[in-house]
This record gives structure tokens, C-alpha cells and sequence, in this order.
């Protein structure tokens, strides 16, 4: 049914979310039964030079996950690409990837749900979590290293479908948000973009500046002192990715705000920077043209998210889009967000794969895309 514009479904794991936490808290992530598919991951590291410099010591070295289908090894033809951005905040896990996310892949391939493709998961952790995928002098140039360094290393050790027409991007949470980022800034590298429950799509019921602890953040001597407060990684890492001071160590941020007995002074110059950097919102009329050229955009989240600042954002953002006429899906689904994702009956098997399968194109002599 339609809300607000919205697809709305009421789906089977809606019903079951509950028994389903219980059985990952039981049992930890439940895996696919494997199938003989001769697919393989290939687990790379790459040095990347626009990460070398940055003023936190962020690791140049970065760890990939490239899936290839079956028959890959024989074959003389090429595949469309797909690159997934997965929520910094978890670990870069090489035996999700070799197991639960082959085996997913496989059965979408095997029951038609997309066509052979490959895989690529790449860690764009910093220190603190999340880079935001910008260049940014304190955490590394995460946008340049993602467009000119890892796109061109897969096209050029891989047999990809270098177009980007057959090139998509996906991310989950705050991966959501680079892959709709990396779409309005790169539509010529990335053709296709889903979001899975983004965030930074917008403002949110709180203000940014009531979140962090602005005493800590004036008073703090080191790094590692962010992570003593529950909302200091976070915004530290927005602040460090979207009004960077590298005159201001150690945490090389202008402060949004600052402590004034027991109220908070808001800085209106550094808020300003700061929205028009960080926030989806802000950037879509700069970059609506290259959204309205993405062969599909599609973005969701979760309707019961423990923090509804999400849920009112993206609300807020399929809006926001409708204004400028950008062609795009947008849906809120029943249920809460970081469970469910992976599985036969989860939104990357049921929505993300047959989403790319209709927009990507899978040939090299294609001219339009799949159409179901």
C-alpha cells in the first residue's frame, strides 16, 4: 500500500524480527546452507595513496572482498560490478563475506534472482568508525580513493564491465549514505544506487548540537578520550569529515558548539558549514541533474528504528527529492533496522539484487538495461 508516497510492506520478517533476534543472540548470524557453485571470494588489500596522509593515522591499507560468480576462472566474458559499502561500525569480517555473502549471491544467481555479477566489499573505516566517504585532511581523501583508486584496480584485475552502466553501489546504514553520496557526485562512475536505512539524509527531530558532549569535546587531550562518551566517535568522525581544522588538534575539528556554563553556545557560521557538508538535503539541488542521470536510486529504512531521527530524515528526504523531480523508490518498511539484511528472506536477496538485476547492464553489447 502507498503512505506519504511510500511503499509500505508488511513482510514476513516483520512478523518474525523478534524471533529472529533471538536466535543471532542465541546463536550468532545465521549462515546459508552452502551449494557447490564453484563462486569464490577473493580477500585483497590495497595501499591506497590518497589515505597517506591524514592527521589521524588512518591505515592506508585497506581490505577488499571480491566475490566471482561461478565459471568466472573459464570464461572469457566480462561482469557487471557491484560495490557495497557495509556499516563501518561492524567489523570487516573476511568469513561473512566467504561464507554468508557467497552462499547469498549464489542462490540469487542460481533462482534467477540477478544474473552472474560481481562482488565488491571495501572497509572505509577510520579510526572512529565512519569516513563519510569525503577527502577530508584529518581522515584521508575516502572519495578520491574509492573513484580513483579502487574502482580502476577492480576494473583492471577483474574482468568487469568497465561502464557505468554496469557499475552499481550499495550501502547499509551509514554505507547507505555514501553509496547515495557517491551517486550524486560520481553518476559517471556509478549508474545505479541503493541505499539500505541511510543516514545523514537530513535533519533530524533532534538538533545535531544537542548529541555530543561539548565539555569533552573542549577539554580533550587525546583521541582515544571521544570514545568515553557515547555520541563522541560519531559526530567526531562527521566533524572531522565535514569542518575539518587541522590547526586544532587532536581532533582537528571546528567545534559546532561550545559550552557556556550549563547551556551551549551554538557557533552559526561552523553549523552552517557543517549542514551544507554533511547533510544530504543540502546537496540536492546542487547535484539534482546527476541523480536525475542514475539509471535507478532507490533508498529504505526500517519504520521502528529505536532512533526516529532516522525514520523523520528519510521521510523527509523522498520529499525533498520529489521537489526537484529526481526519479527515485523510496520505502518504509515494518520493522527494525541492522536485522534481517542477509538471508533468504532479507532485503539484500529480496529487494537490493533484483533491484540491480532490472537497472544494470549485464552485456557488453547492451544498450538498455534488464527489464523484468
Amino acid at each position: 500500500m502507498n503512505f506519504m508516497g511510500r511503499r509500505i510492506r508488511v513482510s514476513r520478517y516483520a512478523t518474525q524480527h523478534a524471533f529472529g533476534i533471538a536466535l543471532a543472540l542465541a546463536f550468532g548470524p545465521v549462515m546459508l546452507q552452502g551449494i557447490d557453485s564453484g563462486s569464490q571470494v577473493v580477500m585483497r588489500e590495497l595501499r591506497g595513496q590518497s589515505l597517506s596522509h591524514s592527521l589521524i593515522g588512518t591505515d592506508p591499507v585497506r581490505k577488499l572482498a571480491v566475490y566471482l560468480p561461478a565459471g568466472y576462472e573459464n570464461a572469457t566474458v566480462r561482469y557487471p560490478v557491484l560495490y557495497y559499502l557495509p556499516n563501518p561500525l561492524a567489523k570487516f569480517d573476511h568469513n561473512f563475506y566467504s561464507g554468508q555473502v557467497r552462499e547469498l549471491l549464489d542462490r540469487a544467481v542460481a533462482n534467477a534472482g540477478i544474473d552472474k555479477v560481481i562482488f565488491v566489499a571495501v572497509d572505509m573505516a577510520t579510526p572512529l568508525g565512519c569516513s563519510w566517504y569525503v577527502n577530508s585532511p584529518v581522515t584521508g581523501n575516502w572519495e578520491d580513493f574509492m573513484v580513483r583508486e579502487v574502482v580502476p584496480y577492480v576494473d583492471s584485475n577483474f574482468r568487469t564491465l568497465a561502464a557505468r552502466d554496469s557499475r552499481g553501489i550499495a550501502g547499509d546504514f551509514m554505507g547507505g549514505y555514501g553509496a547515495i553520496r557517491f551517486g550524486m557526485t560520481h553518476p559517471e562512475v556509478f549508474g545505479t544506487v541503493y541505499a539500505l536505512h541511510p543516514v545523514g539524509t537530513g535533519s533530524g527531530i533532534y538538533t545535531m548540537y544537542s548529541r555530543p558532549d561539548w565539555k569533552l569535546l573542549t577539554s580533550i587531550n587525546s583521541l582515544d578520550q571521544v570514545k568515553d562518551s557515547p555520541f563522541g566517535p560519531i559526530f567526531t568522525s562527521i566533524f572531522q569529515a565535514s569542518v575539518p581544522d587541522v590547526n586544532r588538534p587532536p581532533l582537528y575539528i571546528d567545534l559546532q558548539a561550545h559550552p557556556v556554563g550549563d547551556a551551549v553556545e551554538i557557533d552559526s557560521a561552523v553549523t552552517e558549514r557543517l549542514r551544507e557538508n554533511f547533510l544530504l538535503e543540502t546537496m540536492i539541488g546542487k547535484y539534482a541533474d546527476n541523480l536525475k542521470s542514475l539509471r535507478g536510486l532507490r533508498f529504505d529504512w526500517a519504520r521502528n528504528d529505536a532512533n526516529q531521527d532516522h525514520v523523520y530524515s528519510n521521510q523527509a528526504f523522498t520529499h525533498k527529492l520529489n521537489e526537484f523531480g529526481i526519479p527515485h523508490e523510496a520505502e518504509e518498511y515494518n520493522g527494525v533496522w541492522g536485522t534481517g539484511n542477509w538471508g533468504m528472506d532479507g532485503r539484500v536477496y529480496t529487494e537490493v539484487l533484483p533491484f540491480f538485476a532490472r537497472h544494470l547492464v549485464f552485456e557488453e553489447s547492451s544498450t538498455k538495461a534488464r527489464r523484468d
